[in-house]
């Protein structure tokens, strides 16, 4: 058996990638895989690094802002676009493959829809809760959409084949205890805030988090870590010593990367954070109430459509970045902590919305397209 993959740009799509092949090779121990990625992007590197062979194509996206630059940009884009559709047409040919799966990113258009071409059964997992544009337009050629909530839906034309299956999520945020959680990492009997804004950091929510911080070693009710990400940790550690505030102690540990996410989530009370997709789907498998900060520099504004799921549930908060300032999140945070009842209450409706069987439902709408091949 030979089975297409495709996806990439960001860890947003390329993890669920991977995630979705290694249930493949679990479930057909000699099938041979090929990822399809996008020259010089971030799955040149994890795609051989997890055991994968991987060809690439050039392909980008159009800019929607009119400008000189911009129209200069989409020039090459729309050059891209016949040249990845016909190198992508030559590996399908190639490689001959019983089944195609992406998960999106704009490198996923030209190979899934020459794969649908060639007759190959071929499905895109859409890992957010608005479909981006390259899923729509798959879906438009015929392509099964794999949906990580119910409320995506919505968003796609209408007749597209769609399933919701979830996300694939790593089993530590399903079997991990609180209070074992709590105690491997020495806290004490205070509600635990966990924040971050991603592995590079955001700005913002640390710029907030800095005063947050202060507030809280004052007040000593709460205990706190907090992510800054490689790209914000020094001046996060900047701002935080002229507030003379520690990077650890007194309730309060600060880090550049959280590397061990799955127990620091078990052990928390409260999470603050951005929603993409993973999030959107840890979150509530590990039962956390959250206040989310949405990032607006995303295509299509989707982690907004993300925290809405959870928003629309009464299992979340949501502060946009340009309403972010520090008296509004301590302010929130306070909200949140100091009533018990409704800490409960977010955590049984964030449960409501988990998919936990995920990799099954995934593997299971994959075999039918196979079967009927």
């Amino acid at each position: 058996m030979r089975i297409l993959m495709t996806g990439g740009g960001t860890a947003g799509h390329i993890n669920p990638a991977l995630a979705i092949a290694e249930l493949l090779k679990k479930e057909y121990p000699d099938a041979e895989f090929l990822f399809v990625g996008a020259k010089g992007r971030m799955e040149t590197q994890l795609v051989p690094a997890a055991g994968y062979p991987i060809r690439t194509i050039s392909v980008r996206g159009f800019q929607r802002r009119l400008s000189l630059k911009n129209i200069g940009r989409n020039i090459l884009a729309a050059v891209d676009v016949v040249t990845a559709s016909a190198v992508s047409a030559r590996i399908v040919k190639e490689f001959k493959p019983d089944l195609a799966v992406g998960t999106g990113g704009y490198v996923c258009g030209p190979v899934l829809r020459e794969a649908i071409r060639a007759g190959v059964p071929t499905a895109v997992h859409e890992s957010n809760a608005f479909p981006g544009v390259t899923v729509k337009m798959l879906a438009k050629e015929g392509a099964t959409v794999l949906l990580c909530s119910e409320d995506a839906r919505r968003h796609l034309p209408e007749g597209t084949r769609a399933v919701v299956t979830g996300n694939p999520i790593r089993p530590d945020f399903l079997t991990l205890d609180k209070a074992a959680a709590r105690a491997e990492l020495g806290l004490d009997a205070r509600p635990l805030v966990l924040s971050f804004g991603g592995s590079l950091g955001a700005a913002k929510i640390n710029e907030a988090m800095a005063e947050v911080l202060r507030r809280s070693r004052e007040e000593g009710k709460l205990q706190h870590i907090h992510g800054a990400g490689k790209a914000g940790y020094a001046a996060m550690k900047a701002k935080l010593e002229q507030l003379q505030v520690p990077l650890s102690g007194d309730g309060v540990t600060v880090r550049e990367y959280i590397d061990d996410m799955p127990r620091c989530m078990a052990a928390a009370d409260l999470v603050i954070c951005r929603c993409g997709a993973m999030t959107l789907s840890e979150l509530p498998a590990a039962g956390k109430p959250s206040i989310l900060i949405p990032s607006p520099y995303v295509a299509e504004n989707h982690q907004y459509h993300n925290a809405m799921v959870l928003v629309n549930r009464g299992a979340a908060l949501c502060i946009e970045e340009k309403d972010l300032t520090a008296d509004r999140l301590w302010k929130a945070i306070g909200t949140a902590t100091a009533d018990p009842a409704r800490l409960q209450e977010m955590e049984r409706n964030v449960r409501s919305a988990a998919i936990l069987d995920a990799d099954a439902r995934i593997l299971a709408e994959l075999q039918k397209l196979l079967k009927n091949n």
